[in-house]
């Protein structure tokens, strides 16, 4: 097994899982098989009890592991299906080496960080490595680490001693280091620094490791000399220091990666030659050149409770950008908080209630994305209400589904106080009820989670169409709460359709609504499941509608070929009303991360 280590230093959020994932990419390309390992040095077992604000959204696997997002885009990125295990945490080391201890294994020695956790972390290692994510048999050729978090922090010391000895132990031609660090540009003399760098990669290997490429984030391709001065104090040839510059969106990483030839350098270091080929990015190259030539647009109002931070729903606003490339158009976000649509607003501050109204009509389609807790709730009620009566294009998921059974529930049925008991334990028409199965006292992976099976009950519906009219369709799911089975039969008498359902029967995965253009609502999340070139069909459904509903389109109602199967790029935009502030980028978020600085709301 070869192995590639990604590092950052420096600040945070410069971009290691993008850069992680590009290299994969690459050696993909170079003909070889790849697996992957993100670890995250805090102390949580997963990421499945941490806040949106804190880390992002959570992505969630088939095997129902809750892991960092940068899963999410390894997924994307190489088309795999990672395990739990390729998410390393401390708190899973930790727990795994006090087990041991309890049950006697270290035979009575005194159990320390080395060697007791930093073998641990190499086992680990090893173990996943060797495990095919990828659909083939046996293991791949290359597994590429990325290290969270920056070099110097005291939670990552384990970590990196680990790794200190497991370069030692794999040995030369087995490992490649790759760091990824800032160059900044200072306004005052407009000069490339390096020092940043510099002290960056001594603390690197005055800890045990030593880095073999430098992959350098700045505004614009490094100049020569300032390469020669990075070569000369880093230890690192010139011909192995490539710059990550500014680029429109993350989709031309790659491509910045292969023209500065860092895979001959990541090849020649793990004496991969032989077997790689010349990397082949057609594919990916014309989906670039396609997404950046998009210009007919699609407006989706995106209407949650994270408005103000994209990574809270960094999936669905990629399975957005896929549907959208593969339906040529150019994605528009219209963010649009919950809250803001709510009377309350309006009292408080009219302004921002009515910009969020506006918004709101003016968008193509309406989305409602998967959430926990009761703020915003009745905003995004509103919103599901508004898109069922003027027959506007509506997609529910997880959350946005039980929502949108709510709002039929009072509107239709003319059950007043109807809600989840999520929201409302004593409500009278409860319409989302708790799991059997969940837990209420432990938080933590109790939900029902992972890949599930979904049947269609009725296959003359726009969900079985799309899906490619199949019996039965697998889905990821993360949720502990779920429609009422005892109230379906008044849903379904009043017109609503609930089309699909788990092998049971009675609990429910997808409804619509037959006399409306598009109103589905999902209890799964599909975005976990799209890839570029393979958008889910739930997202090309909304986006196709969307298009159809727009009358001063040329084509309307012609739906083109999508773009060969392979990698979507694409611009697309975002607006935010998150309390009359302008849009939030988090820290260390991947979107945005190669964003052309210029303001204006462009990401990738």
């Amino acid at each position: 097994m070869k192995y590639v280590l990604v590092t950052g230093g420096v600040v945070s959020g410069l971009g290691k899982g993008v850069t992680a994932s590009s290299i994969g990419l690459l050696l993909q390309a170079c003909g070889l098989r790849v697996t992957s390992i993100k670890i995250d040095p805090y102390l949580n077992t997963d990421a499945g009890t941490m806040s949106p604000f804190e880390h992002g959204e959570v992505f969630v696997l088939d095997d129902g592991g809750e892991v960092d997002l940068d899963l999410g885009n390894y997924e994307r990125f190489l088309d795999l299906t990672l395990t739990r295990d390729n998410n390393i945490t401390t708190g899973k080391i930790y727990q795994s080496v006090i087990d041991k201890e309890r049950k006697g294994d270290y035979l009575g020695k005194t159990v320390q960080v080395v060697p007791h956790i930093t073998d641990a972390i190499q086992e680990w290692i090893e173990r996943v490595a060797m495990v095919p994510v990828d659909g083939k048999e046996g293991p791949a050729d290359v597994c590429v680490i990325e290290l969270g978090g920056t070099i110097g922090d005291i939670e990552s010391m384990p970590f990196i001693e680990a790794l200190g000895q497991f370069s030692y132990r794999v040995g030369p031609g087995n490992f490649c280091l790759v760091h990824v660090s800032l160059v900044p540009v200072l306004n005052v003399v407009g000069e490339q620094k390096t020092k940043p760098t510099q002290h960056s990669v001594r603390v690197l290997r005055g800890q045990g490791l030593t880095p073999n490429i430098l992959a350098c984030r700045s505004t614009k391709p490094l100049e020569e000399n300032v390469k020669a001065k990075l070569a000369q104090f880093c230890h690192v040839p010139a011909e192995n220091i490539v710059t990550l510059y500014d680029v429109p969106n993350i989709w031309h990483i790659p491509l910045l990666l292969r023209d500065q030839k860092a895979h001959e350098a990541i090849l020649k270091e793990l004496n991969l030659q032989s077997i790689a080929r010349e990397p082949n990015l057609k594919e990916w190259t014309t989906r670039t050149e396609i997404s950046s030539t998009l210009h007919d647009s699609v407006r989706i109002a995106m209407v949650g409770k994270y408005t103000g931070l994209s990574d809270a729903y960094l999936s669905v606003l990629k399975a957005l950008l896929h549907a959208s490339v593969a339906c040529h158009r150019k994605l528009v976000v219209d963010w649009v908080a919950a809250g803001d649509l709510e009377d309350v607003t309006a009292k408080e501050t009219p302004q921002v209630h009515k910009a969020a109204w506006d918004l709101l009509k003016g968008a193509d389609g309406v989305l409602v994305p998967g959430g926990f807790g009761d703020r915003g709730v009745q905003g995004k009620i509103l919103a599901a209400k508004y898109a069922r009566e003027n027959k506007v294009p509506f997609l529910g998921i997880c959350l946005g589904m039980q929502i949108a059974v709510i709002e039929f529930a009072r509107s239709v049925l003319g059950m007043i106080d109807a809600n989840s008991t999520e929201f409302d334990p004593e409500t009278t028409s409860p319409c989302v009820i708790f799991m059997p199965e969940g837990s209420k006292t432990h938080m933590g992976g109790t939900m029902r989670l992972g890949s599930r099976r979904t049947y269609f009950k009725i296959t003359d519906c726009k969900s079985a169409k799309l899906y490619g009219d199949v019996a039965f369709i697998d889905e990821r799911h993360r949720h502990r709460y779920e429609v009422n089975p005892d109230m379906i039969s008044q849903f379904e008498s009043a017109g609503l359709s609930f089309v699909g359902r788990d092998e049971t029967g009675r609990r429910m995965e997808i409804i619509e609504l037959p006399a409306h253009p598009y109103f589905v609502g999902v209890q799964f999340h599909p975005e976990f499941k799209s890839r570029p070139g393979k958008p889910s069909a739930l997202f090309l459904g909304l986006i196709t509608a969307c298009r159809r509903s727009d009358t001063s389109l040329p084509n309307k109602g012609r739906l083109k070929k999508p773009v060969a199967n392979g990698t979507s790029n694409g611009h697309f935009t975002v607006k935010s009303r998150e309390n009359g502030h302008p849009f939030k980028s988090s820290n260390g978020s991947l979107n945005g991360v190669y964003s052309n600085g210029n303001g204006n709301g462009v990401h990738s």
